[in-house]
């Protein structure tokens, strides 16, 4: 008899780890998503790159499955006939003080054997894209585009045709750990499974409190804003324009990135939502805010940061603010060329008691659940290389080639 195992999350990563269980043929899989579609949060709110690895702690989940996935996907989309575009990424070094930073990107990416990397003048990166300022480049030319949401519809299809259900509109109202089973209770009612695995995203220390897990680490939910770009204004940026990331901060900072349309827009920034799913000012709510303030690490958190937040929240709020951080890296561009705010994404970000934020994925087990407790970008890019994870290394299953 097949096993019977659960999945609580719809978006991309749930999706693919239910696509890996159906495809050996020897689980019974059952998604469950609250929303009425898959990749409702994260996965459809994100800038779609695939990212190649430039970033990441050589050694560590994030650069291995990041590398894979990467892979994976780009088979994937031309498997299906998926838009996949490498457009190429600039992370570029505006002043000489941001060198020995963009030192450390090209030592990461070398390491992380980033395909085709090159370190660029200020003079070559300007061949690639004519009008970015700075002096010098790193240039990650398959750093690529896609569109996550239209992978995750076809990855359910995939789901659904390998006879695994995908229950859409269920909100999971408690989880019961049993003797051999789990019950899952939802508002349309309970399933029991052998094994369930936590993929909740903004939700997922939620979830893990049902289960009886630590309630560290914490999800701290980040709301990232993009501006799009002017039609008329938007051959100032050919591929992706990155900064030199802050070190000290988990968000790369306000970029530019030509989507897999061919539309480009400018950011996110990141500031603290004051909802798991507040993807605007307008959205609040009083129990997810002060959890947070109540959260040990908040005031750890408020001391290292707050000048960060002060600058992130104020770009947030006053337009010239926000293009003031843009315009350093395209001179050319004026306060007109952000034409109107896009729709918002909101990042999950989980946070340790002590105050830091968890910067690699990471994965608990408790007993026959398996919970996704981080997995922040480059989740999306390595979506299905984290499916042969869990399999492999937390339900000891041999997922097929």
């Amino acid at each position: 008899m097949a096993e019977r195992i659960g999945i609580i999350g719809g978006g991309i990563v749930g999706i693919a780890i239910a696509r890996s269980l159906a495809a050996t043929g020897d689980a019974d899989v059952t998604v469950i998503e609250k929303e009425h579609r898959v990749a409702a949060h994260q996965t459809g709110h994100n800038s779609g790159v695939v990212h190649a690895g430039l970033y990441y702690q050589p050694g560590s989940l994030k650069a291995t499955l990041c590398a894979r996935g990467r892979a994976m996907t780009r088979e994937f989309c031309r498997d299906r006939n998926l838009p996949y575009r490498e457009l190429g990424k600039l992370v570029v070094a505006v002043t000489e003080d941001e060198l020995p930073r963009l030192d450390d990107i090209e030592r990461r990416s070398r390491e992380n054997r980033v395909p085709g990397l090159r370190r660029l003048t200020g003079a070559q990166m300007r061949e690639i894209e004519p009008h970015v300022a700075g002096v010098a480049a790193v240039h990650s030319p398959e750093t690529a585009v896609v569109d996550y949401a239209a992978i995750t519809e076809a990855l359910a299809d995939d789901v659904r045709r390998t006879g695994g259900s995908i229950l859409l509109g269920q909100e999971v109202t408690a989880v019961a750990p049993g003797v051999g089973t789990v019950t899952v209770s939802t508002t349309a009612g309970s399933h029991v499974f052998d094994r369930l695995i936590v993929c909740a995203g903004l939700q997922s220390d939620v979830i893990a409190r049902m289960v009886g897990a630590s309630p560290s680490p914490k999800i701290l939910p980040f709301r990232g804003e993009y501006w799009s770009m002017a039609p008329g204004r938007q051959d100032l940026v050919k591929g992706m324009i990155y900064p030199v990331p802050d070190p000290r901060f988990p968000f790369l900072g306000v970029h530019f990135t030509r989507g897999v349309y061919d539309d480009v827009h400018v950011g996110p920034n990141a500031v603290p939502a004051l909802a798991r799913e507040g993807y605007g000012w307008g959205r609040i709510s009083m129990r997810d805010t002060v959890e947070s303030l109540r959260w040990p690490g908040a005031p750890v958190l408020a001391r290292q940061h707050w000048r960060m937040g002060v600058r992130e929240i104020s770009a947030s709020l006053i337009k010239p603010l926000y293009f003031q951080q843009a315009r350093r890296f395209v001179p050319e561009l004026r306060p007109s060329d952000l034409a109107a705010k896009t729709a918002a994404g909101v990042r999950a970000q989980a946070w340790d008691k002590d105050g830091s934020l968890v910067d690699d994925f990471a994965v608990d087990q408790v007993g026959a659940v398996t919970l996704l407790r981080n997995a922040p970008s480059p989740a999306a890019t390595s979506a299905m290389a984290i499916a042969e994870h869990v399999l492999e290394h937390h339900l000891g299953i041999s997922p097929n080639p």
